[in-house]
């Protein structure tokens, strides 16, 4: 039996990441802030401390009901990850962002699980997996 998908918002997201030690910045979409890229319903930027940083974005709202009138949720989300500036992939032996910059259509679980690995890098891991031939 398949459980729902649980719905984020830029706030949820905020605090998942902030929990995680990161220091955030959000945003909702359009709807509230009318400069925000109409693509988005919102965006949230995670910064670790070991420099690792998670660009979550929802990109469109889902809708819940067939008249979309109400029940506009975002329960899948896409997540870049960042280092030194630009895009990158997380070192070899971890389950995510292997080979890949995004990750798409992320629920909330898969969200706290990707948090956690990025969270938990070593930067130093880049340079010995380099050395070795293995990045």
């Amino acid at each position: 039996m398949d459980t729902p998908l649980q719905p984020m918002t830029a706030d949820s997201v905020r605090e998942l990441l902030e929990t995680a030690g990161a220091e955030v910045m959000a945003r909702s979409g359009r709807s509230e802030h009318y400069s925000a890229p109409r693509e988005f319903s919102f965006e949230a930027k995670g910064i670790f401390p070991n420099g690792m940083t998670l660009h979550v974005v929802a990109r469109q709202f889902n809708y819940r009901d067939p008249w979309e009138a109400s029940g506009r949720v975002n329960d899948l989300v896409d997540v870049l990850l960042f280092r030194d500036g630009g895009l990158s992939t997380l070192p070899k032996g971890y389950p995510f962002f292997q080979g890949i910059d995004e990750e798409t259509g992320i629920d909330e679980p898969t969200l706290r699980e990707i948090i956690g690995c990025v969270q938990s890098v070593n930067p130093k891991l880049y340079e010995l997996q380099r050395i070795t031939g293995d990045l």
